[in-house]
């Protein structure tokens, strides 16, 4: 869009994953297929867990919360960009932005929280078991899961209200297929250096306190797995937690190569391309990361397929 002199942005402009007008049907055509394989299994993995009495334990409770929080991911960005591959018209609301990045934010930090949660819960299944019913009640259980998502819905309220701070009058054109932060920040004309700082601070406390959680827990999980004398409990453990510990691999690493130094110029492109994996791949593969190698829930479906 041309530019006046002195005139506020109020919209934007997402270029989106490509500029050749011949791979917009097929981009729509995969990333469709993707959207809808996401929704069906993260929305049937939790109708699973709740209509099936078995499933009614902590892990799935949380397996049922983390795959909320990655269907909240995924719908957060992928319906409008479904729509902008059918149309000219990229145009989006600063107020349609923010609410974007608001529930973009939410959720991938609640889902840092909850892998936490998952790693204490396996910690405790398998280091303490003869004490795991006490320890993890039905009332902590909720805790940890409300605790995750509040401390989600907050952090990225901190942001958006810092972002409006900001007014946008050099460009209005975003170069994601969403609205970014780090993106919003370049094409501000007002200084973004405490925004900026706040994401560092923040992603820094989150993300490194939460990963290194998830590796002690881990860590421990996996000594007191090679003192079991049971070949078959070591294979179930060791079953679960490479599951687990998959998904977490996945996720960190496409933050930290997206936020850790993130590109500019040539690099663009190839940033574009880890962008894609947490809010859109993870949330794919994470339903059948948790459910298929899960040999109950399998069990589960198989027998509600039968019926």
């Amino acid at each position: 869009m041309v530019e006046e002199n002195g005139t506020l942005m109020t919209q934007f402009v997402l270029m989106g994953l490509t500029d050749h007008p011949e791979l917009q049907v097929p981009l729509f055509l995969v990333f469709l297929v993707i959207y809808l394989i996401t929704m069906v299994g993260n929305l049937g993995l939790i109708a699973l867990i709740w209509k099936e009495p078995r499933l009614h334990t902590p892990m799935y409770l949380f397996l049922g919360s983390l795959a909320l929080a990655d269907a909240c991911t995924s719908s957060s960005v992928t319906p409008k960009m479904l729509m902008n591959f059918l149309s000219n018209n990229h145009m989006l609301s600063i107020f349609d932005c923010m609410a974007q990045f608001y529930f973009l934010a939410s959720s991938a930090t609640t889902e840092c929280f909850l892998l936490v949660v998952l790693a204490y819960d396996r910690y405790v299944a398998i280091c303490n078991p003869l004490l795991y019913l006490g320890v993890m009640s039905n009332s902590l259980c909720i805790q940890m899961v409300s605790v995750s998502y509040v401390t989600g819905f907050l952090h990225s309220m901190i942001h958006v209200t810092l972002l409006f701070r900001l007014t946008f009058c050099r460009s209005n054109i975003i170069q994601y297929y969403y609205c970014e932060i780090l993106q919003l920040f370049k094409i501000s004309c007002t200084d973004p250096t405490v925004n900026t700082l706040l994401v560092l601070i923040f992603s820094v406390f989150i993300q490194v306190f939460t990963f290194l959680s998830i590796i002690v827990s881990y860590t421990c999980v996996l000594f007191a797995v090679l003192r079991k004398k049971s070949e078959r409990g070591r294979s179930k453990a060791f079953s679960t937690c490479s599951a687990h510990l998959l998904s977490v691999f996945l996720f960190y690493g496409t933050i930290f190569l997206m936020y850790v130094s993130p590109g500019s110029g040539p690099d663009e492109n190839q940033n574009k391309a880890y962008s894609l994996f947490y809010p859109m791949i993870i949330p794919l593969l994470n339903p059948f990361i948790y459910s298929l190698r899960n040999k109950e829930v399998a069990g589960v479906l198989r027998r509600i397929m039968n019926k």
